[in-house]
């Protein structure tokens, strides 16, 4: 199995998609946010010590997701097409459940994009609520599934880690 982001001489390199096809492509990502049941019952009410937690979760993880290619250093700026978040509770393990999807038209996948965006809301969500609980557990996060490109689809086989 050979690396794409190292060249033959092993050094760092950023993959050349100038001739790749461009193609509908979308990745889904999923991390999560693991708190006691006490700030669990706060969380959920969506309404912490510093406002609306999950909007504005929300906007952090599709404005990080817009500036992947800034943090990522051999990421390729995208063109995306759509951005969303998707949340989920779990009251018996005072779990919230981060789903990110990422949708572009392009040379090359989303798939960085939708798990630092899943990673961002989760780190979001910690800083609203760190006055509550700053014992707050974030991840694990990973690619659910992407679709588009040469490499096809790809569907996680299982949501643990």
């Amino acid at each position: 199995m050979k690396l794409t982001h190292i060249d033959d001489e092993g050094n760092a390199r950023m993959v050349d998609i100038t001739e790749k096809k461009e193609t509908q492509r979308e990745a889904r990502a999923y991390g999560q946010v693991k708190m006691s049941a006490g700030t669990y019952s706060v969380i959920k009410t969506g309404k912490g010590p510093k406002g609306d937690i999950f909007t504005v979760a929300k906007i952090a993880g599709i404005m990080a997701t817009k500036k992947t290619h800034e943090i990522i250093p051999l990421c390729h700026p995208l063109s995306l097409t759509h951005v969303d978040v998707d949340y989920s509770f779990d009251n018996r393990k005072h779990v919230v459940g981060i789903t990110s999807t990422v949708r572009t038209k392009g040379q090359t996948g989303v798939e960085m994009e939708a798990i630092n965006c899943a990673m961002i809301v989760a780190l979001t969500i910690y800083d609203m609520c760190k006055a509550v609980d700053k014992g707050i557990e974030l991840g694990p996060f990973y690619l659910l599934e992407k679709s588009g490109g040469k490499s096809g689809k790809f569907v996680r086989k299982s949501r643990n880690a």
